[in-house]
């Protein structure tokens, strides 16, 4: 699969890119295969990021250490880098169900109001060829096709963000494309994460607490989702959204129990230790159809390959947390 992402990478050789959120567990896959491709990369992060996810190519890269929610300080990156592609990931609270709303709105959606105005009213009209900005299926609660119900402030900042996103395409014809990953996971994962979260605990030998488990999830790994980024800005219809799924889900539970049978026995995790959250969405699945006719994207990493690469990547030194729980 890291032979596909580098051809795809390989036709932003020589191409002025900039990603917000380049240190984060796509991000930095992302920016290493366009650094490695030959690709010109500037990476927006706040000041007090964690860049040592990009420790092998960040000397390679213009780093901007740049809030998104100071609107300046973001077009003065902008008009630094000159980007022909952006990649807009830059988001807080994926795996925290009690982040302060203010906080929500103030990164995920007018942070992103500021990356999308920067990069078209501060740069010449054709400048940026695309921005492909994140959306998460979180947004929709039970599918794609309902109307919005996001279930905690990071989804409504980003069901917030994404109709920005589109209202910017239908007024201004700006070039916005959509990418939505369903259920992530991969090395390099953040320990927030039910996978890592699992791992983690096996590794400690301390019980895995956590929901029943029956909540279904489109598992995609991480170097599937990075594919449909670099598709998404090649050949992305500006205005559209594209989910980066298998069209197909398996509950959680069932993930868990086979990520633990690659693993020497010990740890059994305690289903029903914790509860659903209020207004949990029990299935989210992809409709990967349009990524396939618009995008050539298909995903190439089952289930079972995902997690066994995930297990191999794990260092036998690393430090593991105890005492992990997880409830989504």
């Amino acid at each position: 699969m890291e032979g596909l992402v580098n051809q795809t990478a390989a036709a932003f050789a020589g191409r002025r890119v900039m990603i917000t959120g380049g240190a984060g567990f796509i991000g930095s896959r992302l920016c290493t295969a366009l650094c490695q491709a030959g690709a010109m990369v500037a990476v927006v992060e706040p000041p007090s990021a964690d860049l040592r996810p990009l420790a092998a190519v960040l000397h390679q890269m213009q780093h901007h250490p740049v809030d998104i929610r100071d609107a300046a300080a973001v077009q003065a990156a902008v008009i630094d880098s000159q980007p022909e592609y952006v990649f807009h990931l830059a988001a807080v609270g994926i795996t925290d169900p009690f982040l302060p709303l203010e906080l929500a709105l103030a990164v995920n959606t007018y942070g992103s109001l500021n990356v999308f105005r920067a990069c078209f009213q501060s740069m010449p009209t054709g400048s940026v060829r695309r921005l492909v900005h994140t959306g998460t299926p979180y947004e929709y609660g039970e599918g794609a096709q309902c109307e919005p119900t996001p279930i905690n402030p990071y989804a409504a900042s980003k069901a917030a963000a994404f109709a920005i996103a589109r209202m910017f395409h239908r007024t201004q014809s700006w070039p916005i494309v959509t990418v939505r990953p369903f259920q992530v996971y991969g090395p390099g994962q953040p320990a927030g994460a039910v996978v890592p979260a699992a791992l983690a605990a096996a590794r400690s030998g301390q019980p895995f607490r956590m929901t029943g488990g029956e909540q279904r999830r489109d598992f995609i790994y991480v170097d599937d989702v990075v594919s449909g980024f670099l598709l998404g800005a090649l050949q992305g219809v500006a205005g559209r959204s594209y989910d980066l799924g298998w069209g197909h889900t398996y509950p959680v539970k069932e993930v868990i129990l086979r990520l633990l049978a690659g693993l020497p026995a010990g740890m059994q995790p305690q289903f029903g230790a914790l509860p659903y959250r209020p207004g949990e969405s029990m299935e989210l699945q992809a409709d990967p159809e349009s990524a396939l006719r618009d995008l050539g994207w298909t995903p190439q990493v089952n289930l079972t390959q995902g997690l066994a690469l995930t297990i191999a990547a794990c260092e036998p030194d690393r430090t593991w947390a105890s005492g992990t729980t997880f409830s989504r």
